[in-house]
């Protein structure tokens, strides 16, 4: 693993995060993760960029620095891998000045269950979940304890819909879902904030790597569009953005259908239903 860093955080440390925070993306080399990391930069944010691929990385952090005039650091690191995902996290943990986390980095794969071999399947559920939680679980306390902060996780709208057929990518964006909304009920009163992110079809390197033609799909969300609807949502606050998605309402509905079964999962005895025979 190599890592470079262009402008020493080490040097920065006696000037920790302040009304503007810097920003850690990760999948930053291109697609979702890079339009992020150019939105903020617009925004006046430093960043620092995590990906395997460093010849993109440094190409894009070129060209915002030239363009916006913000610190760009970059660490090539391999999220499934435990020493290099151990460098972001540190990171995290230890540069006061970072105080955003966009949980971007994802893979797919293409096929159905029983054609994707086990090994395959949990290198996938080790970059989309274990490594996004890591990271998520590395700053998290830093920003709890300063009061303000905020944490960006990626997921999909697969992750509501098992009737899309991906069933473990699915599942991992569930576990994103889940999770994010957890930490919203945890952090939120701490003063940071957590948003889900569920894109639908976006134009990405993911379907390639999952084996498919994105260009023989419709529907197909352009990245700029996708990560600045996600941007709205972001500067709202909202605890779930879904980009794609018309009528906020019918979100807003599932949300209170579920709730609203919470007092019945805290029965004594089974159900009715479950009492009698036929």
């Amino acid at each position: 693993m190599m890592i470079v860093m262009n402008i020493s955080w080490i040097e920065r440390e006696s000037n920790p995060m302040t009304a503007i925070p810097s920003v850690l993306v990760t999948g930053a080399s291109t697609g979702i993760g890079a339009t992020y990391a150019e939105r903020f930069a617009r925004r006046g944010h430093d960043l620092v960029l995590v990906a395997r691929d460093k010849a993109r990385m440094e190409a894009l952090a070129a060209r915002l620095r030239q363009e916006n005039g913000v610190a760009v650091d970059i660490i090539q690191a391999d999220l499934t891998k435990a020493d290099e995902l151990a460098t972001v996290e540190a990171r995290l943990r230890d540069d006061a000045r970072i105080g955003i986390l966009v949980n971007n980095a994802g893979t797919a794969l293409g096929g159905s269950f029983i054609e994707q071999s086990t090994d395959d399947v949990a290198r996938l559920v080790a970059l989309n979940t274990t490594a996004l939680l890591r990271l998520a679980s590395a700053i998290a306390p830093r920003l709890a304890k300063a009061g303000e902060g905020a944490i960006v996780n990626v997921g999909s709208v697969v992750g509501l819909a098992p009737e899309f057929g991906m069933t473990v990518y699915g599942a991992t964006k569930a576990f994103v879902l889940f999770l994010s909304q957890g930490l919203s009920l945890e952090l939120g009163p701490k003063g940071v904030y957590v948003q889900a992110v569920l894109p639908a079809t976006t134009r990405t390197e993911i379907w390639q790597r999952a084996g498919a033609d994105v260009n023989t799909l419709s529907n197909v969300m352009e990245v700029d569009d996708l990560v600045d609807a996600a941007l709205v949502g972001f500067d709202r606050r909202e605890p779930v953005t879904i980009p794609p998605l018309p009528d906020a309402g019918q979100w807003d509905a599932l949300q209170a259908a579920r709730q609203a079964m919470l007092p019945n999962y805290r029965n004594e005895h089974p159900a009715e239903r479950y009492r009698t025979i036929g």
